[in-house]
């Protein structure tokens, strides 16, 4: 098994950190653009490896289409297939034909699409043979279950013979991303009416048109950064390519880190991360923001604070069950991530990581990645406070391929 070895940073320092771009601003553009024909410009797509697969299965000819571990890869492309008339088997890793894509099949089936299950029914692999005659322009949908499931169907509605009515039923999970989607689409020029009240969303056939768009740096990838102020002793980042008024729904982090001691001001070139006093407790709902949760429970498992979180249930069909990932590897430094009302909302508790826990600990801390993209960057910052080592470190390539390289500009990384 690869290991790399974090030692704890003994300094002060000040560094400018050039983000990765994000991820779900690239792969949704990605979708639009290749709705035009490919004809627009795209501008600082994501390095990550979710991106590059989508982008080289969107040039591919062959008849399989294997995501990898990318789910909304999987997602986005099953609608996209189909809306284009590809005869396309979908699949991916083992892990990949675990996550369920019931939902999303169930309302394109609904619209006109052909798809068959070639396992488990609900889950990959598919067969995807089109969508000939659409035989309804209006669905109805979770709002709770996955935000990419509507992104997928809203993206592929103008090239509805009649357009498309989504109506969202329930409690409505990662609404931002869903936003990000339609303020893309509307760049592309085309037209979506909101009615967030009544839960629908309208959007009328049409075209997409081919259009310049640049995508901003990873607002996720910033949160690691943030983390590391807030675990600091002494530090100033400046994080560059991020805007104060973001598409993504993870800028929320800004708001989150305030508490734990970490301001934020914009410049021109992105914004700068100070320490300022922490707060002993922090309540968030991460229904809007879930893949912040992990980099939040480990910054406070780390300082002490006391954490309570809801909106976390979509954490249990990610990559992981990153739920009982953070249970596992929060023990290790002497906390705890307690269930306190059943699948809606927890507890950390932790006594933070102070001289007395550091004399209990022999050598480093080893955290598990659990082929986890998120959980190798939200404990990495635990090096800021002791020595940390990171087992399967190469799986930050889904999302932020050069992580390990930024942050070996505040600590020494070396392989064991």
């Amino acid at each position: 098994m690869k290991k790399i070895l974090l030692h704890k940073n003994n300094t002060p320092f000040q560094v400018e950190i050039a983000l990765a771009s994000s991820k779900s601003e690239s792969n949704r553009a990605l979708i639009l653009n290749a709705l035009t024909g490919f004809k627009g410009e795209l501008i600082n797509l994501s390095s990550a490896r979710d991106t590059q697969t989508m982008i080289r299965l969107l040039k591919s000819e062959e008849k399989t289409a294997d995501v990898l571990d990318a789910g909304t890869t999987m997602r986005f492309l099953t609608a996209y297939f189909a809306i284009t008339n590809q005869e396309k088997l979908m699949t991916g890793t083992p892990r990949m034909c675990e996550r369920p894509i019931k939902v999303l099949v169930d309302a394109l089936r609904e619209i006109g699409a052909e798809i068959d299950y070639l396992g488990i029914e609900g889950y990959p692999p598919l067969q995807i043979k089109g969508l000939k005659t659409q035989k309804s322009d209006i669905i109805s949908i979770r709002g709770d279950v996955s935000s990419q499931y509507i992104s997928a169907l809203a993206m592929i509605a103008p090239l509805l013979q009649n357009g498309l009515t989504i109506e969202l039923t329930g409690e409505i999970g990662s609404k931002p991303y869903i936003e990000m989607t339609l303020a893309q689409m509307a760049h592309f020029g085309v037209v979506v009416k909101t009615d967030w009240e009544a839960q629908t969303i309208e959007i009328e056939t049409g075209k997409y048109k081919e259009t310049t768009y640049q995508v901003e740096s990873d607002w996720s990838g910033a949160s690691y950064w943030y983390s590391i102020v807030a675990l600091a002793d002494d530090a100033e980042v400046e994080l560059l390519g991020l805007k104060e008024h973001s598409l993504q729904g993870d800028s929320a982090i800004v708001q989150i880190m305030e508490h734990l001691g970490v301001k934020s001001v914009f410049t021109e070139n992105g914004v700068k991360l100070t320490k300022i006093p922490a707060e002993n407790s922090l309540a968030w709902d991460f229904t809007d923001c879930p893949d912040l949760a992990q980099t939040v429970v480990a910054c406070c498992a780390g300082k002490g604070i006391e954490l309570t979180l809801t909106g976390i249930e979509s954490l249990k069909i990610k990559e992981t069950d990153r739920v009982l990932a953070l249970q596992n590897e929060v023990q290790k430094i002497g906390a705890k991530l307690v269930e306190v009302v059943p699948s809606i909302e927890y507890q950390v508790m932790s006594r933070g990581i102070s001289s007395p826990l550091l004399g209990e600990l022999e050598g480093a801390v080893a955290f598990a990645t659990y082929d986890d993209h998120r959980m190798a960057m939200a404990f990495a910052p635990l090096a800021m406070m002791m020595d940390v080592e990171i087992e399967e470190p190469d799986v930050v390539a889904k999302s932020y391929p050069s992580y390990w390289e930024d942050l070996a500009k505040v600590v020494k990384i070396e392989e064991v």
